[in-house]
């Protein structure tokens, strides 16, 4: 039995459910009654324990088993029956007074319920359509970033294959320089300041700017003392902001040599018979298999930015909160697969609230535009889409096979896909401006060497 549906919010909603006492009695001799059937105790043969026995120590697990399932029943039933939407799950709690009739339980159940949406016209929403275009100029450069992936060092001043390393026997930007060094402050070495045979590239900034400046224009065996001022936020908290004083010296010099763009580096990059203009085809394809998908990414973010702008509604609480809960388990697993000690790591309550809420509205809106304009994922499209991810596989028929092999798998697959289909759909109803983006800034820079 339920009371009519109290509004107390915008969202939030409030009933009262009954039941008679007699049904959870019931229900409670007849669970322990099947739980008597296998019940075991000193003294007593398996399912010869008496039922007093039995129900002093089964009886508080089985009766608040049996209220649990009645409360879950009866709102349950009170939810279909009222025809309503529960956002998350009820808050419970037991009712009491002259309002409750004899020989019965009543509880108090607040939920919230989903909103209506209504996604209207979106022809005033405003959407950028990201491009952008593979030249010879981003090949290049990206030739040049693998060429010095695999650099390989040579003693300067040592004759071998590739020559000697040039006249200038000092140190300059690239070559990489191995030292001995120690800092001081206040004349007191401090730790973490000393080291032998430390080696780095210059140029690479790994280490801090004055380090590298000092280091640069050195011969092997000379040395230089200068000041070096920590930043305040250096990740060294007893040195941070401080300044010290390091003598470094010089103890062996290599310079870089990069692979010549032949048929054997091509090889290197898996090009099995060297063809250059193969190697520039593969190059090519893999860049733009790279920027179509970081283009589709800019430009659903475009269309979810507006969606968010032009459909209004209230969010329920619960499902962000439920949400935000998952997000920061998220955070810990990411952090821990990460080495980092996240068990006395504070997790505000509110700290992923802007993010959960931005999530739910997101989903609130795409279910109701696949469902209002039947936008859902054709099998045909998640194949598709699992042939495309195979692409940059060495071997795309297993990559399909992993995939079809897990429903939890395609079923990712098919919310991407869902999530371009609705793309595709506000795209053909919005204003649309287009946008070109460099290459390098598409790709955060990513092709910078």
């Amino acid at each position: 039995m339920a009371t009519a549906v109290e509004t107390l919010d915008k969202l939030e909603r409030r009933l009262t459910i009954s039941f008679p006492i007699a049904d959870v009695q019931s229900e409670v001799e007849k669970r322990l009654k099947q739980r008597a059937r296998t019940a075991k105790a000193p003294g007593f043969r398996p399912g010869k324990v008496p039922m007093k026995m039995v129900a002093a120590q089964y009886g508080y697990q089985v009766e608040t088993e049996v209220l649990n399932d009645k409360v879950g029943q009866a709102f349950a039933a009170a939810a279909n029956e009222n025809k309503l939407r529960v956002a998350g799950y009820p808050s419970i709690e037991p009712k009491s007074g002259s309002d409750v009739v004899e020989g019965s339980l009543a509880f108090d159940a607040t939920f919230e319920v989903y909103p209506e949406i209504t996604v209207g016209d979106l022809s005033a929403a405003e959407v950028e359509q990201v491009k952008s275009d593979v030249t010879d100029a981003e090949i290049d450069k990206t030739i040049d970033i693998l060429r010095k992936q695999r650099v390989h060092f040579h003693v300067k001043g040592e004759q071998g294959a590739h020559g000697d390393g040039g006249a200038d026997q000092s140190a300059q930007n690239g070559d990489r320089a191995t030292v001995d060094f120690v800092g001081k402050i206040d004349g007191v070495e401090f730790a973490g300041g000393k080291a032998d045979g430390f080696a780095f590239v210059l140029g690479e900034g790994r280490m801090l700017p004055e380090f590298e400046t000092a280091t640069i224009g050195l011969k092997v065996g000379e040395s230089k003392t200068f000041p070096l001022s920590f930043p305040e936020d250096y990740h060294g908290k007893d040195v941070a902001g401080k300044t010290a004083e390091f003598t470094i010296t010089l103890t062996k010099l290599e310079w870089a040599h990069m692979p010549e763009v032949d048929s054997e580096f091509a090889k290197m990059l898996g090009v099995e018979d060297g063809d250059l203009v193969k190697m520039r085809t593969d190059i090519k394809e893999n860049l733009e298999r790279e920027v179509r998908g970081r283009v589709k990414a800019k430009t659903k973010e475009s269309v979810m930015d507006a969606l968010v702008k032009v459909v209004e509604f209230d969010v329920p609480k619960t499902l962000v909160a439920q949400d935000g809960e998952r997000l920061a388990e998220m955070t810990r697993q990411d952090m821990a697969q990460r080495g980092m000690n996240v068990k006395d790591v504070p997790f505000p309550a509110d700290l992923f609230n802007a993010q959960a809420e931005r999530r739910v509205r997101l989903g609130l809106i795409l279910a109701e535009l696949v469902k209002a304009n039947s936008l859902q994922a054709t099998t045909e499209q998640i194949k598709a889409q699992v042939e495309d991810f195979a692409q940059s596989y060495e071997d795309p028929q297993q990559v399909v096979k992993y995939y079809f092999s897990d429903r939890n798998r395609l079923a990712e697959v098919e919310a991407l896909v869902l999530e371009e289909n609705v793309v595709t759909y506000v795209l053909g109803k919005a204003k649309v401006t287009d946008k070109v983006l460099p290459f390098d800034e598409l790709m955060g820079n990513n092709a910078q060497a």
